[in-house]
Order: C-alpha cells, then structure tokens, then sequence
C-alpha cells in the first residue's frame, strides 16, 4: 500500500493523506492528468471509474462517474481551481445528479494535491478541506476515507505500466458507453504547437489526410464560437472520389479545449458532438476527442470504416510533417 498516514484534523476541518511511490514525480504528475490512467485507481476495486471529461487547467472542468457492482452509478465532478505543473493542483469536488447537474444537496470538498521527490521516488499529499464538521463527518461516514485507501492502493500497477501510455503508441479508441467513444493519442509537440495544427488551415491541409492518397482541397475553419466549417477530402489518383464534413464550433477555449459538432455532408441526420482536449504530459501533448454519437448503432457503423486507423495515420502525419519542423 502506498499510503504512509492519514491525519484527520477536526479543528481545521481537513483529512490529510499522504503517499509514497516508487516512480518519479512527472510519472504520477501525469497519471493524474490523463483520464485513461486516472479511471483506473480514482475509484475503489468495486466502484470503478470512467471519466467523460477531464479539462486538467485552472477554471477547467472534469466529469466522472463510479460504476457499483449491482450497476448503479455515481456521478461526480472536479471544478479546477489551480495548477502549478507538476508540483501541485487544487480542486473543489463535488457529486453529481443523475441528470448531470451539480448535486447541491451533497457537500463539496476543496482538495489540493501536491508532489515532491523523495529518494525513492515520490511523494503526494492529498488535503481535503471541508466547509464544516458536519460535512467531513457526513463524507467519512459515507465511506471516503476506506475509498481513498482502496483506490490509492491501485495506483502502483498504473505507475507500473509505461508502455500503454507512451507517446509513439498507435491511436486507442475506448468505448464508454452506448454512445461515446474516447479516442486517445500522445503526440511530440507542446500544446500550443497541437492547438495551432487543429486551427490553422495550411496546417491542416498537410496532416489531416487519413490514409495515404487523399488531398484537403477544401479547408474552411470555424475561427469563433458560433461559426461553421467545413472540410473535404479528394482521392489523388480519382477527383471523382470525395467526400467532407462541415459542423458547428460550439466551445473553444485556446489551447486546452475546442468543441464541435460534425456530421457527414450530404448525411447531416447522424452528427456527433466532438469535444476536443489537449494536455500537456512528459512524452508531448495527449490528445484526448470525446465523441458522442446519436446511438449505438451509429457509434459501431462509423467505428467499423476504419475511422481509428485513419486517424492514427494522420497523428504519425502530424509528428513527421508537422511537429517536427
């Protein structure tokens, strides 16, 4: 078990858990900012987690629920508050509705997390502040701290595991649920060099190609909150051969966040809703598109064109061509 104490403080309202790891401070920094490696230990062995979205930037947003073995699901949020990579982070954490919405009836609790190398590795303290004695006894009496410990004790196996998340590994589609789908990528590049190729059209027209063969003759990009754009692709060997897509820029938020609608033109009646994160991690920038798709049929037609190895093709394309130079 990683855990080292646990400190509850019943005059300054606050529960205090500190750890120690064998891995380097960046290693668990990360852990804690990819949404693939958090959902494995933030909730217990029982109450697994899966993360719908995870904006890891001061006034950003991060959305989750736990999963319980008879299938009851738990919703819960992080509002960030402050970051100071990779030494510390604060949030306020909180549950949510079924409906999605901040459960206001359940307290809130401010937490910060900071990491400091040790001779053996690395160590976080985790310091949750409650707004009042009846909250932290209200927390603890729902089983926070055994979550803490059981969920904590998972951490090791994913600090373990380099490969599944290096840069360099081909482009992962994760199922969600019936419709969303979360495609993940480490790319070399720093975030503002990855939300530049994302927005500007010469750039685009030089990676965003799919397989090899096809040409970006069309690249109109939706530069504000509310406009269109719309992207089509040519066969090189066959201009009879084309197809595009044209959405609506709902969200974008430089260079962290961008959110859009998409939807095959000429078959406008299946549009997705794609929301886009960039975050900054040792290898580069991690790539995180959330896809939500009308349903589920719709979710596996689109997976089984091939969509994932397309995209793969164009990240490589995006490093070589792009990100290198």
């Amino acid at each position: 078990m990683p855990i080292t104490t646990v400190d509850r403080d019943l005059h300054d309202l606050t529960l205090t858990v500190v750890a120690d790891f064998a891995a380097p401070v960046q290693r668990l920094w990360d852990a804690y900012r990819d949404p693939r490696q958090l959902e494995k230990f933030w909730g217990p062995p029982s109450y697994p987690a899966t993360f719908t979205r995870h904006d890891a930037y001061p006034g950003g947003l991060t959305t989750y629920y736990m999963t319980g073995p008879e299938g009851d699901a738990h919703g819960g949020y992080w509002e960030w508050l402050a970051v100071d990579a990779p030494n510390s982070f604060e949030v306020l954490d909180g549950f949510l509705t079924d409906a999605g919405e901040p459960n206001l009836e359940l307290p809130r609790v401010r937490m910060t997390f900071t990491f400091e190398a040790t001779d053996a590795g690395s160590r976080m303290t985790t310091t949750s502040h409650f707004a009042s004695q009846a909250d932290l006894e209200q927390l603890l009496g729902m089983g926070m701290e055994q979550g803490m410990r059981e969920a904590m004790g998972q951490i090791d196996d994913v600090l373990a595991d380099l490969e599944a998340f290096a840069a360099g590994r081909a482009t992962d589609a994760q199922i969600l649920s019936d419709t969303q789908v979360r495609i993940s990528r480490v790319v070399r590049g720093d975030v503002e060099q990855v939300w530049r190729a994302h927005n500007n059209a010469d750039l685009m027209k030089r990676w965003m190609l799919g397989p090899d063969g096809w040409s970006m003759p069309v690249c109109e990009v939706a530069s504000a909150v509310g406009e269109t754009y719309r992207y089509e692709w040519e066969n090189i060997d066959d201009d009879q051969e084309r197809f595009g897509f044209t959405g609506e820029l709902l969200e974008a938020e430089a260079p962290h966040r961008m959110v859009t609608t998409e939807a095959m033109i000429g078959n406008e009646g299946t549009a997705t809703r794609n929301e886009m994160t960039l975050t900054p991690v040792e290898a580069g920038t991690l790539i995180s598109l959330l896809i939500t798709y009308p349903d589920a049929e719709t979710r596996d037609m689109i997976l089984a064109t091939g969509m994932t190895d397309g995209m793969e093709t164009s990240y490589a394309r995006l490093e070589e061509a792009v990100l290198a130079g």
